[in-house]
C-alpha cells in the first residue's frame, strides 16, 4: 500500500490522526494532515483503510498492491 495526501483540501477534522496515529498528524500550525508513512506496514493497513474512509474531504488517497498470492 502506497498513500497519498492533498493537505490543500484538508479542513483539519483529524479522522485521520484518531484511526491511524502511526501513519497520520496532524500539524501543529493549522491542523491539516501530516502524513508519518507513505508506505505503512502491512498490520497498519486496516487503520489506514479507516482513516481514508473517515475523512470528510477525502484527502487520503491509497494506491493498493495486488498480486496473485493476495487474491
Amino acid at each position: 500500500m502506497k498513500v497519498e495526501v492533498d493537505d490543500s483540501r484538508c479542513r483539519a477534522i483529524g479522522n485521520c490522526a484518531l484511526y491511524a496515529p502511526a501513519i497520520f498528524d496532524q500539524n501543529d500550525d493549522d491542523g491539516r494532515v501530516t502524513l508519518l508513512d507513505a508506505m505503512p506496514p502491512e498490520n497498519q493497513h486496516v487503520q489506514v483503510r479507516e482513516a481514508a474512509s473517515r475523512c470528510p474531504a477525502s484527502v487520503i488517497v491509497l494506491h493498493e498492491n495486488t498480486s496473485a498470492h493476495d487474491e
